[in-house]
């Protein structure tokens, strides 16, 4: 079987581990593994994927460059299916008919477009990347204009007109565009934001903003009502904030999809927090902690008890931290309950709830609960007001290991918070065991990333080498711009980090009230490094450059 000699390829290339190959998951309702899923799970580059793959069905390897150096052929098929399918038909400059695939194994779509083009094709392999790119290079996909597409806002004002031109079929494309785009630039969020009488549609993809381009003949109305009918909001209510959820798939993937919207002095905006339900969970030792850290974190996580905490702003990837932890406890000898808003990853053998303040679900009221089950490890998405966090410090007293998350800058800064929402110092130094503050910083684009050595000049000139003790003679890399990373320079992003364990010292600093400066001063006499100095040795390993780490962490 084709998966499994890849499989086995990818082993003996130590990009896949022998004991992962058996837990990859298949597309749903599939007959086979899907290339997919194993290219997910392996830590390899999608070049190397690509030639892998190439080397064991035989086939030539063609790049972007030689994807679009031909004619393309994707308009005469749907783009979904091509999306979904990762295959890319084109005509070469020879007039040699040709179709790139990501994946030679599904037999039935490479037949199903030999078929229809009635002729011979030269299969060749590609990136997924690559094929996704070309697609959208190619133009398919274009909002066409509607007869429906000019309307004018007044038209909007009876509910009844309003929910039909949220249903026809130039918003309907407009939104399924919308997403399509998005996941394509492996977008997090989607903001549809007035501008004085127009509207922009823009997307965070790796931490940044960035522009889409901008549905032609369509009123801002139009799409957030079709965005409200898809949650189940209110599309007659526009003066009040509303939130909701729905689950969309885009291109094989199923997405869950929460929606806020809020009103402004130009019109209605929608913010759109898009969930990948297929997000590999990674292991702990996959996120990158220093070997310090790791050995930290293995300590404290093997206690019985304690109060573990991981802190760091909203999109900080505190949630995949937590969630590694908790894989790394999840044995036939514990029970694990959570409580998320939302359940971001789905972990096999841990009982995982979802809050629901409209019937009452809370985290506080999920955690009395929670103590009345006798587990042995406890997971709160967030402590967020004082009821919560008083039980979470029970349950860490009465013999409960408890995993939460606080909104801090620094680790030092999570002792300040619980204090500030009314938990005693003494209660603090007693649970808490170790708290994680983290950032994710963009990694540079491996393709095009350009190495540099730093000058004595580009000392003298940024303060920031020197902040970040960083000499003349050193060797770095900088963002150049591709095709593969949308000429950001960068592609992807990783956690740096900060642990701070609390030993008895600084249990001490917290029972005498010494302030946040004092608790880290101590932690790091005894060894525990800042984000900004795990973000130094990230840019001297060419993970990512100084303004980046300048750019999500401050010096202090």
């Amino acid at each position: 079987m084709a998966f499994a000699a890849l499989a086995s390829r990818l082993v003996e290339m130590g990009a896949l581990a022998p004991d992962r190959v058996g837990l990859v998951p298949t597309e749903p309702h599939a007959t086979q593994p899907s290339y997919r899923r194993l290219r997910d799970a392996a830590s390899t580059r999608p070049a190397e994927f690509a030639d892998v793959v190439a080397s064991l069905h035989g086939l030539p390897r063609v790049d972007l460059d030689g994807l679009c150096s031909g004619t393309s052929l994707a308009g005469e098929f749907s783009r979904v299916f091509l999306h979904e399918a990762g295959l890319y038909p084109y005509r070469a400059p020879n007039g040699e008919m040709r179709l790139a695939t990501d994946d030679p194994s599904q037999r039935g779509a490479i037949s199903a477009i030999a078929l229809s083009l009635g002729g011979q094709i030269t299969l060749e392999v590609a990136t997924h990347e690559d094929i996704e790119i070309a697609l959208d290079r190619s133009g398919a996909g274009e909002i066409p204009d509607g007869p429906d597409a000019e309307t004018d806002g007044s038209r909007a004002e009876d509910v009844e007109s309003l929910r039909d031109l949220a249903s026809g079929a130039p918003v309907v494309r407009a939104v399924e565009d919308m997403f399509e785009r998005a996941v394509a630039l492996r977008a997090t969020d989607i903001h549809i934001e007035p501008v004085r009488r127009d509207f922009q549609v823009r997307v965070r993809v790796d931490g940044v903003m960035r522009p889409l381009p901008h549905p032609r003949g369509l009123a801002l109305r139009a799409l957030v009502s079709r965005i409200k009918i898809l949650c189940g909001l209110n599309i007659a209510e526009h003066r009040l904030p509303q939130d909701g959820r729905t689950r969309v798939r885009v291109r094989g993937r199923e997405l869950d999809v929460r929606v806020a919207t809020m009103p402004t002095t130009g019109g209605e905006a929608a913010i759109m927090r898009l969930l990948d339900r297929g997000s590999r969970l990674v292991e702990l030792d996959q996120l990158g902690f220093g070997h310090r850290d790791l050995a930290v974190l293995r300590r404290q996580l093997g206690m019985p008890h304690g109060l573990f905490v991981v802190t760091g702003p909203t999109g900080s990837g505190k949630t995949t931290t937590l969630a590694a932890a908790i894989a790394r406890l999840n044995d036939a000898t514990r029970t694990i309950l959570t409580i998320e808003d939302p359940v971001e990853y789905e972990i096999p053998g841990v009982s995982q709830s979802q809050v629901r303040p409209a019937v009452g679900l809370t985290f506080a009221s999920a955690l009395r609960a929670f103590l009345r089950q006798d587990p042995d490890v406890i997971m709160v998405g967030e402590v967020r007001d004082a009821e919560t966090a008083r039980i979470a410090i029970q349950a860490s007293l009465t013999g409960h290991l408890v995993m939460t998350t606080l909104h801090t800058n620094t680790a030092a800064a999570a002792v300040t918070r619980l204090v500030d929402v009314g938990i005693e110092r003494y209660l603090i130094a007693s649970t808490l065991t170790s708290v994680v503050g983290q950032r994710l910083v963009r990694t540079l684009c491996a393709d095009c990333r350009r190495a540099m050595v730093v000058r004595p000049a580009d000392v003298e000139r940024d303060p920031r080498l020197v902040a970040l003790r960083i000499a003349a003679g050193a060797a770095l890399h900088e963002p150049a711009g591709c095709e593969r990373c949308g000429q950001s320079g960068y592609r992807g992003r990783r956690a740096i980090f900060e642990v701070l364990e609390v030993t008895e010292a600084v249990r001490r600093l917290i029972l005498a009230g010494a302030d946040d400066a004092a608790i880290e001063a101590v932690a790091r006499s005894d060894g525990m490094t800042t984000m900004v100095e795990d973000g130094r040795a990230r840019c001297l390993e060419g993970v990512t450059s100084v303004d980046e780490v300048f750019r999500v962490a401050a010096l202090r």
